[in-house]
């Protein structure tokens, strides 16, 4: 699956949580909070690959996956760069310190598994957004 195709497709399944909990009149807060990951795991087992097997892809003791994917991450299924025939696909667009740059066969990716910054509470609060293609809508490069 390429960045792209996964993107559409979580934007949808965003999306879709997002308009059931404000059918029921959910509160910003009770749709922050519904997005704990034991809720998701729970209600929402769809919506995440890792949830079958209540993996964390983030060794944190809160994980919240309202920003599953994360407004500094950038990515082109074509390419970034190239680094000794070595093709990058993804960045972090604030280079934080938590992540760091992988290689998986010939291609280079962005690691983000150490880095905590989109599952906080307070970064959601900060960020919120109903529609998840809003808070993403830079993370394409092409």
């Amino acid at each position: 699956m390429t960045y792209q195709e996964w993107y559409d497709s979580h934007a949808v399944k965003h999306e879709a949580i997002v308009a059931k909990l404000l059918a029921c009149e959910y509160s910003d807060a009770q749709i922050i909070d519904y997005f704990v990951f034991e809720n998701m795991v729970q209600k929402e087992s769809d919506f995440c690959l890792l949830y079958a097997t209540n993996t964390k892809c983030h060794d944190i003791e809160y994980l919240n996956c309202y920003f599953c994917a994360c407004p500094h991450f950038r990515f082109s299924d074509t390419g970034l760069a190239t680094h000794e025939n070595t093709t990058q696909f993804s960045r972090c667009e604030i280079n934080a310190k938590e992540g760091k740059l992988a290689a998986y066969g010939d291609a280079l990716h962005q690691d983000c598994s150490a880095c905590h910054i989109p599952h906080t509470r307070q970064y959601i609060q900060k960020k919120f957004t109903y529609k998840w293609h809003d808070a993403m809508k830079r993370c394409r490069l092409s």
